[in-house]
């Protein structure tokens, strides 16, 4: 199948750290990929050059099969990649139809804020795609009042509404009950149920293994290995973290 996003043989130094080494990575449409692996993996740097904020100092970055030099953040945005972060890049003391059109407000034709179709077209994602319900909930109603996995949920549905092929989520588990962390994986599975792309980045391996389809291993800035997850167990995954981890290798 055609890939959405492929890197190929990436490799990123800084200074005398080499953070990623010949790094093969595709996506295809639709897809979840779970991407795992300890502090100091790479996962960062990967992501960052992804979204356009680190150059690779070797290696070619293609999106539906058509190669990207130079890629820049406003670049990738275009191309569809829209990263959910850990601090959710939610502002707490505004409200939800704010925090949807940040820095991408509606406005009329003499250039003025739309706030009416902005508010109206919030009411419109709260019922059909943020399954909020409860008439406490409003446009209107300040985000610091939103509990975690609702916060997580504006933030995805947000990339959607602005036509994200490829939605990174960044440790989103971090910091949620458990009832959140089932919300939040319900959303993923919202977004490949509409032909999008997930990249799922967590050092959770259950909550990976339970959305993911396909699941990359980083450790020490190369691939590790790499899994379809009807192929492999969540035992035997484990496993191989564990192995990687102490040695370096699966074998």
């Amino acid at each position: 199948m055609q890939s959405k996003l492929e890197l190929r043989n990436i490799s990123k130094s800084f200074g005398e750290v080499q953070s990623l080494r010949n790094v093969n990575f595709r996506v295809i449409p639709g897809e979840v990929v779970g991407l795992l692996g300890d502090n100091g993996a790479g996962k960062s740097t990967l992501i960052k050059i992804i979204t356009g904020y680190h150059q690779p100092d070797t290696g070619e970055i293609y999106f539906d099969e058509q190669k990207v030099d130079h890629l820049t953040v406003p670049k990738a945005r275009a191309l569809g990649v829209e990263t959910v972060y850990q601090e959710r890049a939610l502002a707490d003391l505004q409200t939800l139809w704010r925090n949807i059109f940040i820095g991408r407000e509606l406005t009329t034709r003499l250039g003025f804020l739309d706030i009416k179709r902005m508010r109206t077209e919030t009411e419109h994602l709260m019922k059909e795609s943020m399954g909020f319900t409860s008439h406490a909930v409003t446009p209107d109603s300040i985000i610091g009042t939103f509990s975690g996995g609702e916060k997580q949920g504006v933030a995805i549905v947000r990339a959607l509404h602005f036509q994200a092929e490829i939605i990174i989520l960044d440790e989103p588990t971090m910091g949620l009950a458990l009832s959140e962390t089932n919300k939040l994986l319900d959303f993923v599975r919202q977004v490949k149920a509409a032909g999008k792309s997930v990249i799922f980045i967590d050092h959770n391996i259950f909550h990976v293994y339970e959305v993911a389809d396909r699941i990359v291993i980083l450790d020490r800035g190369r691939v590790a290995g790499e899994f379809m997850r009807k192929d492999i167990s969540l035992e035997l995954l484990v496993e191989k973290m564990r192995r990687v981890a102490k040695t370096g290798s699966l074998d």
